[in-house]
Formats: C-alpha cells, sequence, structure tokens
C-alpha cells in the first residue's frame, strides 16, 4: 500500500495555533492584523478594519467575539 510521505511528514508536526487578532487595515483580500500579544501579522481573508477576527497560519478564519481580552502569565 503507498502512503503520501509528505502527509505523513505533516503529521508529525504540532497544529498551528489559533490566535485572535485585531484587522487595523485592509487592501483587497489581505488584511494587516494586531495579535493580541503585540505582534503585527498579514493574513488572507474577508474582514474590515476594527473587527476582532480568529487566524491561523496566514489565514482569517472567523468573526471573533468583541469581547476582553485578559493576559493571564503562569
Amino acid at each position: 500500500m503507498a502512503k503520501n510521505l509528505y502527509r505523513a511528514f505533516l503529521n508529525l508536526l504540532p497544529p498551528r495555533d489559533l490566535q485572535i487578532a485585531e484587522v487595523i487595515a485592509v487592501d483587497g483580500d489581505l488584511a494587516t492584523l494586531q495579535l493580541v500579544g503585540g505582534g503585527v501579522v498579514t493574513a488572507r481573508g474577508a474582514a474590515t478594519p476594527g473587527q476582532k477576527v480568529f487566524v491561523r497560519d496566514g489565514l482569517i478564519e472567523a468573526q471573533a467575539p468583541d469581547l476582553p481580552i485578559v493576559t493571564v502569565e503562569v
């Protein structure tokens, strides 16, 4: 039975984290996002400035609820 070696390799890697970000700017299908932790990334997807979104691996997955964010360090 033949296996897809690339798929087997990808299964070894940990899944990417789902992050919350606020949309800073939009240029067509590309959005500039401010992450909760302070970083700035670009991602593909539909969004409007000021909106909070869920982003993973350079792709906007969904709109996030507009709730206060609390960061706790352990």
